[in-house]
């Protein structure tokens, strides 16, 4: 109990401590996102004051399209994770295992709506966040899987405040606060644990004191411990194995080797990994507390722009030094509707005492009147139009628009908007800059999702262990199945065959996940499909260019067409390109190469006897190679023949029965008719 209500007070005071660290952070991004996204871009006191004196107040919000465009930008060319052998151990194949595993895992978790929430929130606000999560695979079964999860609300995280690594790798708390109503508190922890208000300095925030609420925080714990690794020698081959110590207490293989004296020990260290926990809190107790499997916080950060004063990081957002552009932009384009509103109001001018006789004058530039009556023999006249005040305000609105272009970073040609480049290359040339004045917020997303890739290949060995089938994912999208932890015979995925080594034995495959170690690259570009349909272009091109190379392009040109079919066009170019025949003529072939074969065989028999001479020999054989020929072309004569007795039969068969047809029409016409009743 006292341990309890210690981790309790350390929970609270690490949250203070990120609480506080992050306070200008999370100030930053609600301002950011309420003016970008709910379009609060005017003060409060403004709007009110202007609204009660019915003057206009516009909110034409340009920076919609700037995020948009670099949101966007990142949708169509998303970071792709590939895995690599890290040492001796690992495997290639069981790389590609896990680069397919992990492609499933995004694709069944949904991982692009985490990713674009990510840096949806990224660019708008100034930071945005990915989890990974573990539960069971399904309701009825004790396989576990990896997710990909999206955190709609970023606002719900508190990080670690002394964390330096670009990524956050090196996170050692974090926290996420969930508010629960109080059935689904006691259906979730019981109803013997206490629901708490929070009310405690270290939860100061308002919005968490509800008495109708139940505020719980996930707190997640990183701490560095020591693992002692030693390493052998196998007697047998002279190869070098590691082990860590848990490894030679629980594993029965290893402790065999050892038993057996075929392991000779080498030398040892003391190496250094860390243990993450992950605990539920109220603000009265620990709720639940259970081990990860990993060695990293499941909570990856996605930064916006980052700059560090005095040892403090501060995110911001891509909007954020363009807020003050889009208020003068609202304001100036007010004050111009405002102006050519009033215009039509203008005041008369008269004499005075001429509208002392008609109140219809007090009112005239405001309602539209039948008629006015005035004095004298002058008539009133209205005050001038004056459009300079007008102009100006519009002239005034266009600078603020372009100094949000160029605060961002992004031009018309950017947007797809017409501007003042006249040619396609300067066109792309602007493009190009805006490109690179925001690829950070892009850069940032891909060492996210790098990192989350090494979250991901951490729990992996943990996860899908003993011997289990798991579906993995193709670059193209295509599922299969592949067994984890028991040999199977390895298949040629073209022919769908059992691969056979020079000697005839069955090629084994073992995927053992534990085993070996693995890094990750992650490459920026378009997707599959992009890459797919542009490789289909150009080998077009290079096509007309080049006549002579379509008898090798095409099986190439066919498996990138987004076709009905194009896997079996492919495949029937790919068999006419390599000389195959059709399976009639193809058998005939193979009964000649046994004939030949047979022949031969005799031949050498002939030979060895030495009972005929050379010429012999070479006669037969010469022979028997043009009796397998002849067979060849006979075969080939009688399969083209029955093609065309099969169209002859077609062609008569149609003529017959139009034939027929023509008969019974005739018929029908000479055969008298029933006599009409009358």
């Amino acid at each position: 109990m006292a341990e309890a209500d210690d981790d309790l007070s350390e929970g609270k005071r690490k949250f203070a401590l990120a609480n506080d660290g992050e306070s200008d952070n999370r100030t930053a991004y609600e301002e950011d996102i309420r003016f970008a996204r709910h379009e609060e871009q005017w003060p409060s006191d403004i709007r009110k004051q202007r609204e009660l004196e019915g003057r206009p107040v516009l909110t034409i919000s340009k920076l919609n399209a700037f995020s948009r465009q670099v949101v966007n930008d990142f949708r169509q060319n998303k970071p792709a994770i590939k895995v690599h052998p890290a040492d001796s151990g690992a495997d290639p194949d069981t790389a590609e295992v896990i680069n397919g595993l992990i492609r499933n895992i995004e694709y069944t978790s949904n991982a692009d709506v985490a990713y674009d929430t990510a840096v949806d929130c990224a660019v708008n606000g100034g930071w945005g966040y990915i989890r990974v999560g573990l539960d069971y695979a399904y309701h009825d079964i004790f396989d576990m899987e990896l997710s990909i999860q999206r955190v709609a609300n970023p606002l719900s995280v508190y990080g670690d405040p002394n964390s330096t690594a670009a990524d956050s790798s090196d996170w050692m708390d974090a926290f996420v606060v969930d508010r629960l109503s109080k059935e689904q508190f006691q259906a979730r922890y019981g109803k013997t644990k206490t629901i708490s208000d929070w009310d405690d300095d270290s939860w100061w925030d308002e919005a968490w004191r509800d008495g109708n609420d139940a505020l719980v925080a996930e707190w997640w714990n990183r701490t560095e411990a020591e693992v002692k690794i030693a390493q052998f020698a196998d007697l047998r081959d002279g190869q070098v194995y590691t082990y860590s110590q848990q490894q030679i207490e629980e594993d029965p293989d290893v402790q065999a080797l050892l038993g057996a004296g075929v392991l000779e020990f080498r030398r040892e260290r003391v190496g250094k990994t860390y243990k993450v926990k992950q605990r539920f809190m109220s603000g009265a107790e620990v709720l639940d507390e259970t081990e990860w499997a990993g060695c990293y916080i499941p909570i990856i950060p996605v930064y916006g722009d980052e700059y560090n004063i005095k040892g403090k990081r501060y995110f911001r957002s891509l909007i954020h030094s363009a807020k003050d552009a889009q208020r003068q932009f609202n304001y100036w384009r007010s004050t111009a509707t405002e102006l050519v509103a009033l215009a039509p109001k203008s005041p008369f001018i008269g004499p005075e005492g001429f509208a002392d006789n008609d109140p219809n004058w007090q009112t005239a530039n405001r309602i539209s009147h039948p008629y006015l009556e005035y004095k004298g023999s002058i008539p009133p006249q209205r005050q001038p139009l004056d459009s300079g005040p007008a102009a100006g305000a519009l002239q005034e609105a266009l600078n603020a628009s372009d100094d949000m272009k160029a605060v961002i970073g992004l031009y018309d040609a950017s947007l797809g908007a017409r501007s003042n480049e006249t040619s396609g290359k300067a066109i792309m040339a602007r493009q190009r800059e805006g490109d690179v004045s925001t690829f950070h917020f892009i850069d940032n997303m891909a060492r996210a999702i790098r990192h989350t890739g090494r979250v991901l290949i951490d729990l992996i060995p943990h996860v899908y262990t003993g011997e289990r089938i798991i579906r993995v994912m193709g670059e193209d999208g295509k599922p299969k199945n592949v067994q984890l932890g028991k040999q199977y015979p390895k298949v040629d995925e073209k022919t769908g065959q059992p691969m056979v080594d020079e000697v005839g034995q069955a090629i084994m495959a073992l995927h053992d996940l534990s085993a070996g170690k693995y890094d990750l690259t992650v490459t920026t570009g378009p997707s599959f499909t992009s890459r797919r349909e542009e490789a289909a272009y150009q080998m077009t091109e290079m096509m007309r260019a080049l006549p002579a190379s379509a008898p090798i392009l095409g099986k190439h040109l066919a498996k990138n067409l987004d076709w009905p079919g194009a896997d079996e066009i492919a495949e029937e170019l790919e068999a006419a390109a390599s000389g195959q025949l059709p399976p009639e003529v193809q058998q005939m072939v193979e009964k000649g190469k046994e004939e030949i074969a047979r022949l031969t065989e005799e031949n050498n028999q002939l030979k060895n006897d030495r009972s005929l001479d050379e010429a012999e020999l070479m006669q037969k054989q010469q022979q028997a190679q043009v009796e397998a020929q002849n067979k060849i072309t006979i075969a080939m004569i009688d399969i083209e023949a029955e093609k065309q007795i099969a169209f002859a039969k077609i062609e008569a068969t149609k003529e017959i029965d139009a034939y027929k047809a023509r008969l019974n029409a005739a018929a029908q016409a000479a055969r008298p008719q029933p006599a009409q009743a009358a």
